[in-house]
């Protein structure tokens, strides 16, 4: 079981990613023989990341972890469907892990996808890739309705936080063993955008007052 907080998770991932940010090095101890052979007996993730599938965001490096430290779950456009939930349920309660991080990034290519589908539909994607639309589309299509599609890079940022949200608020309402979890004070969501320009992660959704 988790050894620590919730908030202390949180915390320990925005040092992290300070770390990350300010290319400090050091990582080699964090996937050391030493650590591997610490992990043969079992594993106690302090925090799961539910994150995109896209290259450019490795959870372990860009919040400065090694080995045994995240339970990792990808997936294009940080969506949750069933598989995911479960995933998440199964890290919950088997390791105690008491934060759960739903990390969308800047840009994302299945956000693109879709807002680019919802204004010109199109039969050519396979019904897998079409899945992954469809579940990001009810978090989006009323941005098209408003004024912000007139200014096309905002209305992608808002996509992309509005997807972020979405997810974050499936995996608290969507599950009753994450809701009990969550209503015991043994589990956090929190949503948060890793910038592809900056490194800077900002935990934007889901944050308690206190942190």
């Amino acid at each position: 079981m988790s050894k620590i907080s919730a908030l202390q998770a949180l915390e320990r991932l925005r040092k992290g990613n300070g770390f990350f940010v300010s290319d400090i090095q050091g990582r080699s101890t964090l996937t050391s023989q030493t650590r591997r052979t610490e992990l043969v007996a079992g594993q106690e993730p302090f925090a799961i990341i539910l994150g995109c599938s896209d290259s450019r965001v490795p959870a372990e490096i860009i919040f400065h972890q090694g080995l045994g430290d995240l339970f990792v779950i990808r997936v294009a456009g940080n969506i949750v469907a069933p598989s995911q939930v479960g995933s998440v349920e199964f890290a919950a309660e088997r390791f105690g892990t008491p934060l759960v991080v739903v990390l969308g990034h800047s840009m994302c290519g299945a956000v693109l996808a879709t807002l680019e589908e919802l204004e010109r539909p199109t039969e050519s994607r396979s019904p897998n890739l079409r899945s992954i639309v469809d579940r990001i589309r009810p978090s989006v299509e009323t941005l098209l309705e408003s004024d912000i599609k007139q200014t096309p890079d905002a209305l992608v940022r808002s996509a992309v936080r509005a997807n972020i949200r979405a997810s974050a608020d499936h995996l608290r309402h969507g599950s009753q063993l994450l809701e009990q979890l969550i209503q015991r004070d043994r589990l956090l969501v929190v949503g948060a955008e890793y910038s592809l320009e900056t490194g800077v992660v900002d935990f934007f959704d889901g944050l308690p007052k206190t942190a």
